[in-house]
């Protein structure tokens, strides 16, 4: 738990208002991590926790609509108990926006927007009846919230990443939760040995997708909408150790070694077996707590190419 709620809500505030334009470019996010850190260096209370940072993330990965900001900057509204915390908030929004010296007209509406919220009716006694109120009773602001989906992003980003491109359009997979956490999973690795060559070509994508409509019983425009996911989310900063081992977690030894046939599959997609695709098999072999005569036997159930050996 937080050691204290306020800079997460002004850390989170902060993300939303750098989403103002619809996006955030690298720059912007050294901008926006080294101002919180500056944060909280000045101002004890503000340091976040390496856990509280990784929890960031989840803003950071796609844009905060108007509604979810409004919800933050609310939440933001209610941790505040003095003017002088009012003014770091402000004044910490103010110095993110204009890092790059170039205010756009959506990045000046949203800080006059979160300014208003912030401002408005902030030392009044009734806001300060309610505010008090909700803090005790943990009531909080209406709004999306993605939070709700936190424990799935920070152990399997594929599946957090259908949830929120399907919403509750994710039944229509046709599958139980349980299985769509498998097949995301599944997914992540067949992706990561497509990738691993920097490539990813029309065979192997091709190849993924009849897999996972043959495993799971997809028709195609939801096996190909699984695959492009897994394939984007896969040539991001994806923690592949993680979902390696969420992959062994949640399926028998026998999946995973029929798996390995899958794997195989999609490294030979376009004719050939590279090196680093073999080396990135066996690496996943490891990883999901299979043996290495369980990657030979695989290996070696597909046809050997001239002159390559094992």
């Amino acid at each position: 738990m937080a050691k204290h709620p306020l800079p997460m809500a002004l850390a989170k505030v902060m993300i939303a208002a750098a989403w103002a334009d619809g996006e955030l470019n690298l720059e912007e996010i050294n901008d926006l991590k080294r101002l919180l850190a500056e944060l909280g260096q000045t101002g004890g209370q503000l340091a976040l926790t390496a856990e509280e940072w990784a929890e960031l993330e989840i803003y950071l990965h796609t844009p905060v609509e108007a509604a979810e900001r409004a919800r933050l900057v609310a939440e933001l509204r209610d941790l505040i108990a003095t003017p002088a915390e009012r003014r770091l908030a402000i004044s910490a929004i103010d110095r993110l926006l204009a890092a790059d010296r170039v205010l756009t007209p959506a990045e000046r509406a949203v800080a006059q927007e979160i300014h208003d919220a912030l401002e408005h009716d902030s030392h009044s006694l009734l806001h300060q009846i309610g505010r008090a109120f909700r803090l005790a009773l943990g009531i909080r602001a209406r709004g999306p919230n993605r939070e709700d989906l936190l424990p799935e992003f920070l152990r399997n980003r594929i599946y957090y990443s259908l949830h929120m491109r399907l919403g509750q359009q994710i039944d229509e997979l046709g599958i139980n939760q349980d299985e769509v956490y498998v097949l995301a999973l599944a997914g992540g690795l067949l992706a990561r040995v497509a990738q691993i060559d920097e490539r990813v070509t029309s065979a192997e994508h091709d190849q993924i997708v009849a897999i996972l409509q043959e495993w799971w019983h997809l028709d195609y425009a939801r096996a190909t909408l699984v695959a492009e996911v897994a394939l984007a989310e896969s040539s991001a900063s994806l923690d592949f150790f993680r979902l390696a081992k969420e992959f062994a977690n949640t399926t028998t030894v026998e999946q995973r070694e029929r798996f390995l046939d899958a794997l195989f599959a999609v490294a030979l997609a376009d004719g050939e077996l590279s090196g680093v695709e073999s080396a990135e098999i066996s690496r996943i072999t490891a990883a999901i707590n299979l043996p290495h005569d369980r990657f030979v036997a695989a290996r070696m159930r597909f046809p050997r190419q001239p002159g390559k050996r094992l």
